[in-house]
């Protein structure tokens, strides 16, 4: 009763603000934000976050880079205005999950707690149910990779081999936009041109789609891997919100409970300049609605 009372009195307080410009969802999905490190596009997902209204928040796990953050502080005023947006959509009574992942696996300890903080939750996973009776497993995925589960060390190195190959991303396009060429990403290459990334991509998308099948759930949001998709998986709908170090997409349930992925800017080079400088792209050149 009392969590219908304050879905009422969000859905009020959405409404409120069609004159703002501002778009409403029932819920939305963000992850592997990696606050704490360079690539993150933080002054991206802060306009993001200002810019779009709802009463579930879904933070789906690497929100903050702990691994990046024990070897070398970094965190620029952007990445805490960011943590200012969730705070205070929390306070106005937007429900928070934070699920965690791989690199912020120091809150999982919380969890056991039931760790909550206002109108934010710490969870491992949690289910949600669509405003059209879907019910959806929710997390962010490192569980069904085995390579971070069973391989730790490995999981380590290939991080570094990631923040590698985004170093490489900067100075390759650093020389692209100097020679009058376009933004182009590695790493995204990498991701869906290379045998072995493209296996493993599609094995982690059918191990979380066969638990879903266990468990008897509708479908699957997560993040991890950095690949934001919607697809169907032998009747399971298996979703990926993406991220906010290359693509800075979302994703987004309606009122009507359909879903869709945001794709909120395209990178460009002074798109990516601005982000890392912490300033906002005018949202009339950079952001495209899917």
């Amino acid at each position: 009763m009392e969590k219908e009372k304050r879905e009422k009195t969000m859905s009020e307080k959405i409404k409120k603000t069609g004159k703002t410009g501002r778009k409403k969802y029932r819920s939305l999905w963000i992850s592997d934000v990696h606050l704490g490190t360079p690539n993150c596009k933080a002054a991206h997902l802060e306009e993001f976050l200002k810019q779009n209204e709802c009463e579930n928040l879904f933070l789906v796990g690497d929100i903050i880079d702990g691994w990046s953050l024990k070897s070398t502080f970094y965190w620029p005023q952007t990445h805490t205005n960011v943590v200012r947006k969730v705070l205070t959509k929390s306070k106005r009574g937007t429900d928070v999950y934070y699920v965690t992942g791989n690199h912020d696996e120091f809150l999982r300890k919380f969890v056991d707690y039931e760790l909550q903080i206002g109108n934010i939750k710490i969870v491992n996973e949690v289910v949600h149910e669509t405003a059209d009776g879907r019910r959806l497993l929710i997390t962010h995925g490192d569980q069904f990779d085995v390579i971070t589960r069973y391989h730790r060390w490995l999981a380590f190195a290939g991080d570094k081999a990631y923040d590698g190959l985004m170093a490489v991303n900067r100075w390759l396009n650093y020389g692209r936009a100097r020679a009058g060429m376009p933004y182009w990403s590695l790493s995204a290459f990498v991701k869906h041109k290379v045998k072995v990334a493209v296996n493993f991509i599609s094995e982690f998308e059918e191990a979380l789609a066969y638990e879903c099948r266990k468990r008897k759930l509708d479908g699957v949001i997560c993040g991890h891997i950095h690949h934001a998709e919607i697809r169907e998986i032998d009747g399971v709908t298996y979703y990926n919100c993406g991220d906010w170090v290359e693509s800075c997409t979302a994703l987004a349930e309606n009122l009507d409970g359909s879903m869709e992925i945001i794709h909120w800017v395209n990178l460009d080079h002074e798109s990516a300049r601005l982000s890392r400088d912490g300033k906002v792209v005018s949202l009339d050149r950079a952001r495209k609605a899917a």
